[in-house]
């Protein structure tokens, strides 16, 4: 007999004995596995009592400071002590997708090791609309990812529209607040002082645009001696305004005047898939481009939708940093990270950045 029918009745043979081997033991009975373990260190809200509300970190190892003192009249003293509300993916155990009812608000620090920090932090404001504060993807989720970069994170949680309160007024305040906050304490979290920033997503943007703009007039009417604060600026080194709601220079608004030294900018939304968010996202480009403030850089991607929006396939588009399936768009921070370097925010502590020396030449210059 040839070699070759041989061997294909031997596979031949091969296989039909491993498929009733296999067909055997599935067929076998056996006992029960056993029950999975019930998740752990799934985190909950601290309790409430008669003292105001104290926020527990989200993430392990979070150090969580209220950004007011108790009693502070910037706080509604009939809800401060209400506790907070987590939202929780039904799917990952122990992940929080959203918080609401924030009464007393917070900012979590999370630092990186000694070795690998440069010194910068980000204070990460999550959107959801003003109704809920989207923390899973759009801040704990960036925490690892900046650690890689040696870039200390901060999440903010700030006050909700939904919750009764004034946008413009308290829910910006609080992204002012935060940023003298952690400048106050800089040298303790090992952060340097001239590399803070924010950056905030959707309607989180909305409190991060403002506060790149008018940081002067905020830190004026928070001078008071008797406030732990006064003169520690509130002006952030750079902002991130990823997928924007409307800026203080959206087209129904009042444009404040934009002070010389303005931090430089990084943008990036979805374009015609996100039509409303780009032209929010561009019209505080040309309000920085119209002036000509250094570093300012934008991306517009052509296949983009908002967070949350549908998708042809029934699915919903995801937001923070998610692959969005596979479009250019899911690579939107690695752009950012290389507008970072390139401004000197990734050098060691104390190395004055590249961005601060274009913005001293900007200042000095004649305004055009």
């Amino acid at each position: 007999m040839p070699i070759k029918p041989i061997r294909y009745a031997f596979a031949t043979l091969l296989l039909t004995a491993l498929g009733v081997t296999s067909g055997n033991a599935q067929n076998t009975p056996r006992a029960p596995l056993p029950p999975l373990p019930a998740p752990l260190a799934v985190p909950k809200p601290g309790p409430a009592n008669d003292a105001p509300y104290a926020p527990l970190p989200i993430l392990p190892g979070g150090v969580v400071v209220p950004l007011y003192p108790p009693g502070s009249p910037l706080l509604k003293a009939e809800r401060v002590r209400e506790a907070e509300q987590y939202n929780m993916s039904q799917a990952v155990p122990g992940r929080i997708n959203s918080i609401v009812n924030i009464h007393n608000p917070s900012i979590e620090v999370h630092t990186v090791d000694r070795g690998l920090n440069t010194g910068a932090a980000v204070i990460l404001v999550a959107g959801g609309g003003h109704n809920t504060l989207n923390v899973g993807s759009e801040s704990a989720d960036f925490v690892s990812f900046f650690y890689n970069y040696g870039v200390n994170t901060i999440i903010l949680r700030n006050r909700l529209r939904k919750d009764g309160y004034d946008v413009q007024k308290d829910a910006v305040n609080d992204a002012q607040q935060a940023v003298r906050l952690v400048r106050a304490y800089a040298r303790e979290w090992g952060i340097d002082p001239n590399k803070i920033g924010i950056m905030g997503f959707s309607a989180g943007a909305e409190l991060a645009a403002p506060a790149a703009v008018l940081f002067e007039d905020f830190d004026k009417k928070n001078s008071d001696p008797g406030d732990p604060l006064a003169g520690i600026s509130s002006r952030p080194d750079f902002v991130g305004i990823i997928y924007p709601g409307p800026t203080p220079f959206a087209r129904n608004r009042t444009a404040p005047p934009i002070p010389r030294n303005v931090p430089p900018a990084f943008l990036v939304c979805g374009g015609s898939g996100d039509r409303v968010h780009a032209v929010w996202a561009i019209e505080y480009f040309n309000a920085m481009l119209g002036i000509n403030v250094p570093n300012v850089e934008m991306h517009i991607y052509g296949n983009g939708r908002h967070p949350g929006d549908a998708l042809p396939d029934g699915s919903r588009m995801t937001g923070g940093l998610t692959d969005r399936n596979d479009t250019p768009f899911g690579t939107w921070q690695y752009r950012y990270i290389e507008w970072f370097r390139d401004l000197g925010f990734l050098q060691k502590p104390g190395v004055e950045t590249k961005a601060a020396k274009d913005i001293a030449a900007f200042v000095s210059a004649p305004a055009r």
